[in-house]
């Protein structure tokens, strides 16, 4: 049975958390993971037993087994926001656990917080912000030294900040982020030929190879359902035309 999702925007700055979101897992089961570009902290309660992890951005479908009976917090941060002392770039592909107290309490950077709930994430977020252990970063669209941004860094150097930052190319983000529109597209119902001109994908064979490397369904998967319709709105996505 797929797993079901609830999701909610939060009081937070949006350009520091896109969105929380919680779900619960009933008997054994896998699951595939979209390619993402953003991180996220997520904890995980399995009979009262507390995890807690930063996963960094993906860049591939993965599957990935899901335990039983456990309840899931999602807290997903916006491209460029940093959890120190773990930067994005450190945990591409990957993840970083963070110690749980015998009291319930996670542990980050050196101190220890009490777990967030749902209903209560902001007031976590904010002692995070207050501390200055979560950040964001600036990743250099927005540079323009005194309004002449001919005075600011080379384009290269941009892109080597940019890349430092969230362990992705611009093109990577580029890709991804369209990938996962093309598969919320599909799983709404739109036709492959509407995705390819809308998204800006060449043919039905460069969508195909797309949804195959960073979504890890086809195309008629999409669209009868499954794990990742459950899964695609966790992904916000910002798509353009390019390869």
């Amino acid at each position: 049975m797929a797993l079901r999702f609830e999701h909610r925007v939060t009081e937070i700055d949006v350009s520091i958390v896109d969105r929380v979101w919680r779900t619960s897992s009933g008997a054994d089961d896998t699951m595939t993971s979209a390619a993402r570009t953003c991180s996220h902290l997520i904890l995980s309660r399995t009979q009262g037993c507390l995890l807690a992890s930063l996963r960094g951005p993906e860049t591939k479908a993965t599957s990935a087994p899901v335990p039983p009976y456990t309840e899931f917090l999602g807290i997903r941060f916006t491209l460029g926001t940093v959890l120190r002392p773990h930067p994005a770039a450190s945990i591409i592909d990957g993840s970083v656990p963070f110690p749980v107290t015998d009291s319930g309490r996670v542990v980050i950077g050196g101190e220890d917080w009490e777990a967030p709930t749902y209903e209560n994430v902001e007031c976590f977020i904010r002692r995070l912000l207050d501390a200055g252990l979560l950040v964001r970063s600036r990743l250099g669209d927005e540079e323009d030294v005194a309004g002449h941004p001919e005075a600011g860094p080379t384009p290269r150097t941009l892109q080597r900040r940019y890349r430092a930052i969230t362990g992705l190319s611009q093109t990577a983000v580029t890709q991804i982020d369209r990938a996962n529109a093309a598969a919320t597209m599909l799983r709404d119902g739109h036709d492959w030929r509407a995705v390819v001109e809308a998204l800006g994908y060449f043919d039905q064979a460069h969508l195909a190879h797309a949804l195959r490397r960073y979504v890890g369904r086809t195309a008629r998967e999409l669209r009868e359902g499954g794990d990742h319709a459950a899964m695609s709105f966790l992904y916000k996505t910002h798509p353009g035309p390019g390869s």
